[in-house]
């Protein structure tokens, strides 16, 4: 018996495809995304916010699942670029809201393109990518569930 057997390969990790995958999927976004002066993680804000806008910083980290150390230097650039407006909310001055601009609400329609592009490069149908997802999904919140949830004494 070699002292590796009780090691899965690296190649055979879950873990390991879906860290390769997100790399992966940064990269095949950047070009697509450079036109628009865009990074992917500037698009993945803006998506959210083409779903809800006007919500709280803290609403978009938790939407991300980013803290707002990671999130506030995004929307930063987001407003510098023009795309979103940041103000405290009337209601309750501790909370920052984040809404669009319309030149955000309306490279909303210009970036759709992006995302069908690549689904077209890669050569997959849509219901695919949906049970992909799911599956990711399913798993995903299996492992927030074991890291929320304290072990068992």
């Amino acid at each position: 018996m070699s002292q590796n057997d009780d090691i899965v390969p690296l190649e055979q990790q879950l873990c390991f495809s879906v860290y390769t995958a997100a790399h992966a999927f940064n990269a095949a976004y950047k070009p697509l995304l450079e036109p628009f002066g865009l990074t992917y993680p500037q698009y993945l804000v803006l998506l959210a916010l083409w779903q809800k806008d006007g919500v709280s910083v803290k609403d978009i980290g938790a939407r991300l699942h980013l803290d707002s150390g990671t999130v506030t230097p995004l929307l930063k650039r987001l407003q510098a670029s023009g795309y979103v407006r940041r103000g405290r909310n009337p209601a309750d001055e501790r909370q920052l809201l984040v809404e669009l601009t319309p030149e955000g609400q309306a490279l909303r329609f210009r970036v759709a393109e992006v995302r069908k592009s690549l689904v077209c490069s890669l050569g997959v149908t849509e219901p695919s990518i949906q049970s992909l997802r799911e599956q990711v999904d399913v798993i995903t919140g299996l492992l927030r569930n074991m890291v929320d949830t304290p072990a068992s004494a």
